[in-house]
């Protein structure tokens, strides 16, 4: 027979305010084991350099389906909001993207960079536009968030255009293909898969980040109180994070099959795509980030002049603690 340890009448054995009290401390400490067991959720938008974390999944790395949920946003401006407002406490985002937020007094840590772009962001322009100079009146399409501004403002600034020069367009990425193909927009702003797409559709690649080396940077960051309470986690995810780029590098026909049915390309095209991203090791990482003097730091300082000369960005922004080498699996 099953006691119930709350009797209705009569006497307890116990006092109710020991009682009471040892009940508080039980749901104190049940309190902060939930806490300390929540979900980290990781927030990207469609990009090969963040396609990784969806191989690590697809590969069933343990304890992911507890420890960690990937969330999908349809553009970096929906995961930026999202992570501003805490419906996540991880993210793939630019650098640009990060220093906005380092901006907004968001407490961040970025503890991985996982991509440098060396083409894979790019102006695409209609097949009869020859170059960039070709686009002066033209209706140019890009993100209205940092990088699609930035990746345009450089590609302009390089070319000797102004941006009174061209007519612009604010459109998601999703809609960057239909916009395109059906003549809406003589150029687009854009990155993979929607620049293979464009190419096998006709377009004409005008720019790409192979103009402007190591200013388009991919990174993980984190908030950083998830980060102080959970570190463990987050070393789980970056760990899963190289085991799948290993599985890319030895078997990359079988990695380039299940990244290719979500961006829609075929196992070739998704290689040809990371023929323009340079993915780090641990090893670079940990110069990149790492140390008293990381390299990734002086690609930070560069942009973020580069950024408020060209209003992209307003205050100065403290890099002194944006850099956490701490969960790379190499010290």
């Amino acid at each position: 027979m099953r006691l119930n340890p709350f009797p209705r009448t009569g006497p307890h054995p116990l006092p109710w305010r020991p009682l009471g009290l040892m009940l508080l401390a039980l749901l104190s400490l049940w309190g902060g084991c939930a806490q300390a067991g929540q979900t980290l959720r990781v927030g990207t938008n469609l990009w090969p350099g963040y396609e990784p974390l969806y191989l690590a999944q697809d590969i069933v790395q343990p304890g992911w389906d507890k420890a960690i949920r990937l969330v999908e946003y349809p553009s970096a401006t929906e995961v930026l909001r999202a992570f501003r407002n805490r419906a996540i406490e991880a993210a793939g985002l630019t650098l640009d993207e990060a220093l906005l937020l380092k901006q907004d007094g968001v407490p961040l840590r970025l503890v991985l960079v996982m991509d440098i772009s060396q083409g894979a962001d790019v102006i695409i322009a209609r097949p009869e536009i020859p170059d960039m100079a070709g686009l002066r009146g033209k209706r140019v399409a890009v993100e209205s968030g940092a990088l699609g501004a930035y990746v345009l403002t450089r590609a302009l600034e390089l070319h000797g255009l102004g941006l009174d020069e061209i007519d612009i367009a604010h459109l998601d990425v999703s809609s960057h293909r239909q916009a395109f193909v059906s003549g809406q927009v003589d150029a687009v702003v854009t990155f993979e898969p929607v620049r293979t797409q464009l190419l096998n559709a006709g377009g004409r690649e005008v720019f790409s980040s192979r103009e402007i080396p190591g200013e388009v940077v991919d990174a993980l960051v984190v908030h950083e109180d998830f980060l102080q309470r959970q570190p463990e986690t987050v070393e789980q995810l970056i760990k899963g994070w190289f085991q799948a780029l290993q599985l890319l590098q030895q078997r990359p026909d079988e990695a380039a099959g299940l990244i290719g049915k979500r961006l829609k390309l075929s196992p070739r095209e998704v290689l040809d795509s990371y023929a323009g991203l340079y993915l780090p090791s641990p090893a670079d990482n940990l110069k990149l980030i790492g140390g008293p003097t990381p390299d990734l730091l002086k690609t930070l300082h560069k942009l973020r002049q580069l950024m408020r000369e060209r209003n992209l960005l307003g205050d100065d922004v403290d890099l002194s603690q944006l850099l956490s080498a701490d969960s790379l699996p190499v010290k």
